[in-house]
């Protein structure tokens, strides 16, 4: 029987990337500012990607992480895991193992990156179990939603199925404009429970959490690392879209 060790990590093209991303990850669609693609090989075939790129808003990340003087490190010198999806031949414990061999790719081949940002998406995915089990640190929360965009909506999407609040608050997007066009939405105020009826469609409510991979040494969080415990707190645990408590999960162990 395999197991995750089996697994070969390689640099793939973006196409390649793409086109397993909109396959196999929940929302269906890739992030065009991805730069970094890996590849997870099984017995020679792809049953895996992970693709890293910069934030969509780097405002907001910088000065997340700051160098032994308290200066932000450079924007440039971050990346952010935005993508990652697998298939179900792989075997357990399979994302965690990729994670890590992808940093340790990373630290020899760009050692310009200081530090790793991604989020976990607990209102499908789960709350970063694989993130923790990676050596990363939780850093940050966000109650959020998305919506299931009905079938006719989903090519202004990239073919996504589910398009989060900020597909309806920038004026630039695609989706925005055409559902603009179609029930004058009023900009920034608009909200996924507003287009929710508009459309008569499904919320989909959950928590995101944010977690960061210090790759340098000379460099540290400048925002309080959180306790795994917050996730229970908050209530926020979950593991492949359900509910989960920590005891249940195991965290500590």
């Amino acid at each position: 029987m395999a197991s995750a060790t089996d697994i070969r990590l390689k640099v793939i093209p973006s196409k390649i990337a793409n086109d397993f991303v909109d396959k196999h990850h929940y929302s269906g669609k890739h992030v065009h500012n991805s730069t970094l693609h890996f590849g997870a090989f099984l017995d020679g075939r792809l049953h895996g990607a992970m693709s890293f790129g910069s934030p969509m808003d780097r405002r907001k990340v910088l000065g997340l992480v700051v160098d032994q003087d308290g200066n932000p490190a450079p924007w440039n010198d971050m990346l952010e895991l935005n993508r990652m999806a697998f298939d179900e031949a792989l075997p357990r414990n399979s994302e965690s193992h990729c994670i890590s061999v992808a940093i340790r790719l990373i630290r020899k081949n760009a050692p310009q990156i200081k530090w790793i940002l991604s989020f976990a998406d607990g209102s499908h995915c789960g709350d970063g179990t694989i993130y923790r089990a990676s050596g990363f640190k939780l850093t940050g929360y966000s109650r959020g939603s998305m919506l299931v965009l009905p079938e006719k909506y989903r090519k202004y999407n990239g073919g996504g199925k589910y398009a989060h609040r900020m597909s309806f608050q920038s004026k630039s997007n695609r989706l925005y404009k055409v559902l603009n066009a179609e029930f004058n939405l009023g900009g920034k105020n608009v909200t996924v429970e507003h287009i929710a009826e508009l459309l008569h469609t499904q919320v989909v409510s959950g928590y995101q959490f944010r977690y960061i991979y210090i790759i340098n040494r000379n460099y540290h969080l400048a925002v309080p690392e959180l306790p795994f415990s917050t996730i229970d707190e908050i209530g926020g645990g979950m593991y492949k879209g359900e509910k989960v408590a920590q005891a249940e999960r195991h965290i500590d162990k």
